[in-house]
């Protein structure tokens, strides 16, 4: 269908080399755009870059720290440079902290929001401008979390983080949307990746999980294709601010 097709739209997905980011990478390459990955480890970058050139999808890599402005400002006009202009931004790089508020030093705790939140801030910023100098609209994406409207113990600084990634989306969303950019978000439930494969391994959590969630399962990186594509296309065009939970019937219940 048109309303889903991304034929000739370039995407930038951060934090694309594997799990989430990958999986939604490959969703918009074979929704039809040219997809820019984005990590830090470059060999593990090349070997996901190679798995999508193997599907005959076109792809690029870029490789830069998300929370250093200059470092996304120099990626953007070298892209430029290239006559590459980003339709589409998946601002998914993120980390998690597990440890009481009570014993997160500060330094923790301000790198925790930088990755999460703050990057989302920059890289959208700087995309958002390009977008509104070309003045053909374009897509933003957020990736929240269920904690960008509920909390659980340990999990402070991330929760904090995601809840102020639900804010960030509405605020572009408010800001940009006479421009013809669609900014919305993305909160995916517990998924199985190699950042939550320990808790997967622990059958108390694991159960928890399974017992709590409507679905009575983990989600998978798979699981958010749709939704990202959805938000991704024509078919969002009027659709601004929203966060979309991909979490199974996990937030439905209590």
């Amino acid at each position: 269908m048109t309303l889903f097709d991304l034929t000739g739209k370039t995407a930038l997905i951060t934090g694309s080399s594997g799990g989430l980011g990958y999986a939604m990478a490959k969703g918009l390459a074979d929704a039809g755009a040219q997809v820019i990955l984005h990590g830090r480890n470059v060999e593990k970058l090349q070997r996901a870059q190679q798995a999508l050139a193997e599907e005959h999808h076109d792809v690029r890599t870029v490789s830069f720290d998300v929370t250093d402005e200059t470092a996304i400002e120099q990626t953007l006009v070298d892209l430029g440079a290239q006559g590459v202009d980003i339709d589409i931004l998946v601002n998914n790089a993120g980390i998690q902290l597990r440890k009481p508020l009570i014993d997160t030093p500060r330094e923790e705790w301000q790198t925790v929001l930088d990755t999460n939140l703050s990057s989302a801030f920059l890289v959208g910023r700087h995309v958002a401008r390009r977008l509104i100098a070309r003045g053909q609209g374009g897509k933003i994406v957020n990736i929240g979390s269920l904690m960008s409207t509920v909390a659980r113990p340990t999990v402070g600084a991330y929760t904090a983080a995601k809840g102020g990634v639900r804010l960030l989306t509405q605020s572009m969303a408010a800001e940009w949307a006479e421009h013809g950019i669609q900014a919305n978000a993305i909160g995916p439930g517990y998924m199985i990746t190699e950042m939550t494969q320990p808790l997967v391994d622990k059958p108390e959590f694991n159960d928890w999980i399974i017992n709590r969630t409507p679905a009575r399962r983990w989600g998978t990186p798979e699981d958010l294709v749709g939704s990202v594509v959805f938000l991704s296309s024509p078919a969002s065009n009027f659709v601004n601010g929203q966060i979309i939970y991909v979490d199974g019937g996990l937030l439905s219940v209590i």
